[in-house]
């Protein structure tokens, strides 16, 4: 599986702008003949959470709508990073997940809000996890945040998933957590990890990249870019088995004394 990074610069609140870069990315990452396209957290507004009553995409008909027909029309998967949405009066940190026809085949709602950047305040949880299949093969997809919560990883690894990927607005101030907390989740879960993480500043941060591609033994297949562009890797999917079976880590937990 050949996957794309798309390690972008985010207008803050300024979806117009956001959507037309993205048509942009997705057009030159398929002219590169990738499988999947993965995209950063939050791209159609960036964090100006308390503007989402008049920025937020209504039911995400418009990502919905401008990815299904891209998706289509390139025949690439895309892991649309996150968007911004209001469904029912309240407000989600939402990804979708659409296949080569066009289909959406997953929504999710970020589960794990993080109070030091008020998603709290702003934003409602999920309630519920994110596996889904790509050519094939079983995958899971988490943002941001949620990855400081092991628990939930191995919940998407224990349902099938032989890859995460986890778009988001990462800071540059705690960057050095950001890389030990992917490659801890690609090892114990002896997983594919595909981080992808913006660059650029809104009011309050500063981002700096630093998007991962981690295979299951913790090799960093792509990592420590900065500036804003597409970045490429090549996932042996057959890694994953092999891994498993040399340290049987699913076969020798035990259940009996913690929680499945």
């Amino acid at each position: 599986m050949k996957v794309a990074c798309v390690q972008m610069d985010i207008a803050f609140g300024e979806p117009g702008k956001n959507f037309t870069a993205i048509e942009k990315y997705i057009e030159e990452a398929a002219n590169a003949q990738v499988d999947v396209i993965v995209f950063p957290e939050m791209w159609n507004t960036g964090y100006a959470l308390d503007q989402l009553d008049r920025l937020a995409d209504r039911e995400g008909s418009m990502a919905r709508k401008m990815l299904a027909h891209l998706a289509k029309k390139h025949q690439v998967n895309i892991v649309g990073g996150s968007v911004a949405t209001k469904r029912g009066g309240k407000f989600f940190n939402t990804m979708y997940i659409v296949d080569r026809t066009g289909k959406i085949v997953a929504a999710y709602d970020k589960a794990h809000l993080f109070k030091l950047m008020d998603e709290h305040v702003y934003l409602n949880e999920g309630q519920s996890m994110n596996v889904f299949e790509m050519d094939g093969i079983t995958c899971g997809g988490v943002i941001c945040y949620d990855v400081r919560f092991p628990e939930w990883i191995r919940t998407h690894t224990l349902n099938g998933a032989k890859i995460m990927f986890i778009p988001a607005e990462w800071p540059k101030q705690r960057i050095d957590h950001w890389q030990l907390l992917l490659q801890a989740r690609a090892i114990e879960n002896q997983c594919f990890i595909v981080a992808v993480n913006r660059v650029g500043k809104d009011p309050n941060n500063e981002f700096n990249g630093h998007s991962m591609v981690i295979a299951p033994w913790g090799e960093l297949l792509i990592s420590n870019q900065t500036e804003e562009g597409i970045l490429y890797a090549e996932l042996d999917l057959e890694e994953v088995d092999r891994v498993r079976k040399t340290i049987p880590v699913y076969q020798d937990r035990r259940t009996d004394l913690y929680e499945s």
